[in-house]
């Protein structure tokens, strides 16, 4: 096997461009360490958010570059360690650690790694996109049955995911989105109400439909999304921050405006940030819970039909996905 090479993507620098941030290079396809498996990755899920800040220099506990880069990803084991008892060679499994996504193969601890029945980009769309969905719901949202929901970004890998599971709760959801294609996908996955902020004014919306407030928004889109989701919340109303994908290609924008806290306070709401590595100890009980809804059949997983193929195609498809044209989760198969 170290006759042979693959590729891997690296950031060589901080930069506000992605594209300028990164490399390619060739490195010999490893051999396992006693207790590590080697993989060959077939699918890797893009998390442009992630990819984008990480690039940039905007997270906190990564330092200075050169480092790997891709979280998520899906493939077949190729080789074991002596010491390794659980895996076999043709294993399926899933991986989802920091510089492990944008590479044809890698060699990691094999507890590092999840069993699953088939490397297919459905399952890697539920590992940790699903579970960030799963836990930022339940764990920091508090979500509850018989409330109304919404969802922005709703058609995206983790807004999609978000939506069922509020519905599986009892909930009343609301999705927002922007084209028609979108909307159907929504429809098909139950939400109640279907907003598209293209042709649709979603503070007209809310404040029209839903006078009462709305008892808990997943949001991840930033700027005056943001603000309109926290005009709009009901008493003891719950908004969890997942994201901000409008500001991740660019500059911070500065704005000026009374501080929050005029706005929770008299309403007794709450603006909540969640990142899923601050959540670790509720992350194998969502990916069980998550992997025996979608094996059941009840929870469905939409993956992007834009082709994208092997390491060079990352950079587009990072760009693919931050300009909002995907609908499902953003996947390259290698």
């Amino acid at each position: 096997m170290i006759s042979k090479t693959y590729k891997k993507l690296i950031a060589k620098q901080f930069a506000q461009d992605f594209k300028s941030a990164i490399e390619i290079i060739e490195l010999p396809i490893p051999e396992p360490a006693p207790d590590e498996i080697v993989i060959r990755n077939k699918f890797a899920g893009i998390n442009a958010g992630f990819d984008t800040l990480i690039c940039r220099g905007e997270v906190p506990y990564v330092i200075t570059p050169p480092f790997d880069l891709g979280v998520e990803a899906v493939g077949e084991v190729v080789a074991i360690g002596d010491d390794v008892k659980d895996f076999q060679v043709g294993d399926a499994v899933v991986t989802t650690v920091r510089g492990g996504g944008y590479r044809e193969y890698q060699a990691i601890n094999a507890n590092l790694a999840i069993k699953v029945r088939e490397a297919t980009p459905e399952v890697l769309t539920l590992m940790p996109t699903g579970v960030s969905a799963m836990v930022a719901l339940e764990q920091v949202g508090e979500m509850k049955s018989q409330e109304v929901v919404l969802v922005t970004a709703a058609a995206g890998g983790t807004g999609h995911i978000a939506v069922q599971l509020a519905k599986l709760a009892g909930n009343h959801v609301i999705g927002t989105c922007g084209s028609d294609a979108k909307g159907d996908l929504l429809r098909e996955l139950g939400c109640d109400r279907i907003i598209n902020y293209r042709t649709q004014n979603l503070n007209q919306v809310l404040k029209q439909e839903y006078p009462n407030g709305v008892n808990l928004v997943f949001e991840c889109v930033g700027k005056q999304v943001f603000d309109t989701c926290v005009d709009n919340l009901a008493v003891r109303g719950r908004l969890v921050v997942v994201g901000f994908v409008s500001e991740y290609a660019k500059n911070i924008e500065q704005v000026t405006q009374p501080r929050i806290y005029h706005k929770l306070f008299w309403k007794a709401a709450s603006v909540r940030g969640f990142l899923m590595p601050l959540y670790k100890e509720y992350m194998v009980e969502a990916r069980d819970r998550l992997l025996n809804l979608f094996y059941t059949d009840k929870l469905k997983v939409a993956v992007d039909s834009t082709p994208f193929h092997g390491i060079e195609s990352i950079p587009a498809a990072v760009e693919y996905l931050l300009s909002g044209q995907n609908c499902g989760k953003v996947v390259v198969r290698f």
